[in-house]
C-alpha cells in the first residue's frame, strides 16, 4: 500500500479530525473512502439517480396510512 503526504490548513485538519472522530473512525479512512468513491464509476451517479426516483415516488400505504403496528407484525 502507498502512503500519501498532503498539505491542508491547520484548521481543516482539526475539523476534519473533528468529524472522523464523531463518526468512530480516522481522518485516513475519510480520505480512503473519499478517494474509493472518487474512482469508482457509476457509483454516485446511481446513488444520485435512485434518490431522485425517491423523490419523485408517489407511492404511499395507502389513504388511511399504515394498518398495521410493529406489535402486530410480531405477533405470534
Amino acid at each position: 500500500m502507498a502512503n500519501l503526504t498532503l498539505s491542508i490548513d491547520d484548521d481543516m485538519l482539526r475539523r476534519a479530525r473533528e468529524r472522523a472522530a464523531a463518526n468512530g473512525t480516522s481522518v485516513n479512512q475519510l480520505v480512503r473512502d473519499y478517494l474509493e468513491r472518487l474512482v469508482t464509476p457509476g457509483d454516485s451517479a446511481a446513488r444520485s439517480r435512485i434518490l431522485a426516483l425517491a423523490d419523485g415516488a408517489s407511492s404511499s400505504s395507502g389513504p388511511e396510512g399504515r394498518s398495521w403496528d410493529r406489535e402486530s407484525l410480531h405477533d405470534r
